[in-house]
């Protein structure tokens, strides 16, 4: 469009234009600024319902920030670190915020809604009557439009109420939710943390393996050398040596994937240098599960996160089909609306229009009944019967699965506390006995096979060793999650 047409526009029409475009542009940042606060404040204090941190409340109000890592490692650090980051706690916390959100809307339900406009028009008109000019009439006028519109639910037989029920509970199953992935993600964390240890453990006793294999290497080969043995020792000192090489190789590959899956559960990458503490630090056996197995089963079914969320999934449920059927029944609602308008009137054809204002004010009450719906509410009834149905399912297979999980881990647990004792005679036996046989072969007694035997049995019973101080560890916590009493303290007892 060129300058020329632009500067020959209608007068009026660049006045309407320019008078539009500044009530949009004022307006909106009149709507903008009113609405911020409103968004920005939390009425009903829903967030009160809402954990500090993805981690919380095991780790309390801490937060979730973290320096280098730290050498050597401690679990207490692998599980915080764990919590904080994994993305299983932090969706399950975004859904508390959800549903408290929602809490929030069931609250405003039974608060009166209000809303205003305005408007404003140019308004150009002309008249041309043929035959009779006096009749004809030209003329522009500005009017302006203001209201106010109220509604206001009084009774709805308990609608309100059921979606606030619903609400409710959907949040008390997202805390348990929330709960139960933490103790998830704690147990998880720490069975890689104590595998990670059990790797490292291993290597070690790899590595003291292979020195035992090349000293016994060493001294066949002096002994065949002096003349006092077979070459056959020499050689079979030499197999079980490189053999200890061969597994030493294989402990160091096997401590390395162990060490990335852990710092995985960290949100690190997986080759982050990291280094533990020795497999013989740490918790030692002590009497806390010494509860008879039906009680910790009686115990876990009623207070477990899991169990707690499925029941609020069944109360949310059932409050939904409470819900639904009051949403088919009347309702009741205040109603009020107030308008004023300065639309300019004119007496006759060909009059000139006269200034005016006119205004509207009216409230009264309105019942809604809904009479038809096509059958849809039935079916909107059945659907929530049915998902109630569903939830009781749901919470009978969870407290079975508990229940299930507590008698497993229990009786793991049991096992895992004999084997500790077990090992540690195993233990030392096999180096008592591998330092006899090792005497009378040096002193030219005894002989390679002897040895060789009792250097094999002392490596597995190191093994078996450390196998079951992590099998122990592991286990207890074990027990403690599916209880749904896992925290922090259950890493600070020796």
């Amino acid at each position: 469009m060129s300058a020329e047409s632009v500067g020959n526009k209608d007068p009026g029409q660049n006045i309407l234009l320019q008078n539009v475009v500044w009530k949009v542009v004022v307006w909106s940042l009149i709507g903008l600024i009113a609405s911020l606060p409103v968004y920005a404040y939390d009425v009903f204090n829903t967030q009160r319902d809402v954990p500090g941190t993805a981690a919380s409340p095991l780790l309390e109000d801490k937060a979730c920030v973290f320096g280098k890592l730290g050498q050597p490692l401690t679990l207490q650090e692998a599980v915080e670190r764990a919590l904080c980051r994994n993305p299983k706690t932090r969706q399950a916390w975004a859904n508390i915020k959800i549903q408290a959100a929602a809490v929030g809307i069931g609250r405003a339900a039974y608060l009166p809604t209000l809303s205003g406009s305005w408007q404003r028009v140019q308004d150009a008109s002309r008249t041309d009557v043929s035959g009779y000019p006096i009749l004809s009439s030209s003329e522009r006028a500005t009017s302006n439009t203001e209201s106010v519109s109220l509604s206001w639910v009084l009774y709805d037989f308990g609608g309100r109420s059921a979606a606030l029920d619903n609400a409710k509970e959907l949040l008390a199953a997202a805390l348990a939710n929330h709960e139960a992935s933490l103790q998830e993600i704690f147990a998880t964390v720490a069975k890689d943390y104590y595998t990670a240890q059990a790797a490292q453990g291993t290597l070690s006793t790899a590595k003291e393996n292979e020195q035992m294999a090349y000293g016994i290497f060493t001294a066949a080969t002096k002994r065949v050398d002096n003349g006092v043995a077979p070459i056959s020792d020499e050689l079979q000192a030499q197999t079980a040596y490189y053999q200890a090489v061969v597994n030493r190789a294989k402990a160091e590959g096997d401590c390395q994937s162990a060490l990335g899956t852990l710092a995985a559960d960290m949100g690190l990458r997986p080759d982050e240098p990291m280094t533990l503490p020795s497999v013989e630090e740490g918790n030692k056996p002590d009497n806390e599960f010494k509860k008879s197995v039906s009680d910790l089963i009686d115990e876990a079914v009623s207070k477990h996160p899991s169990v707690q969320a499925a029941q609020a999934q069944l109360k949310a449920a059932e409050a939904k089909e409470a819900q639904i059927r009051a949403e088919g029944l009347p309702s009741l609602k205040l109603v009020g609306q107030s308008s004023r308008n300065n639309q300019p009137v004119s007496p006759s054809i060909g009059q000139p229009a006269l200034a005016a204002t006119s205004r509207d004010n009216s409230i009264g009450a309105q019942v809604s009944v809904p009479l038809f719906e096509g059958f849809s509410r039935t079916y909107q009834i059945r659907q929530a019967q049915a998902q109630s149905e569903l939830q009781s399912d749901v919470l009978a297979e969870t407290e079975q699965q508990v229940g299930l999980d507590v008698w497993t881990s229990y009786q793991t647990l049991q096992a895992a506390t004999q084997n500790l004792e077990n090992s540690a005679r195993l233990l030392d036996i096999a180096q008592q006995s591998y330092t006899a046989i090792q005497h009378r072969y040096v002193s030219g007694v005894g002989n390679i096979i002897e040895l060789l035997n009792g250097q094999s049995s002392l490596d597995n019973a190191k093994k078996q060793r450390v196998q079951a101080l992590t099998d122990w560890r592991t286990s207890r916590l074990q027990l403690a999650s599916k209880l749904g009493q896992l925290g922090m303290w259950s890493l600070d007892r020796k």
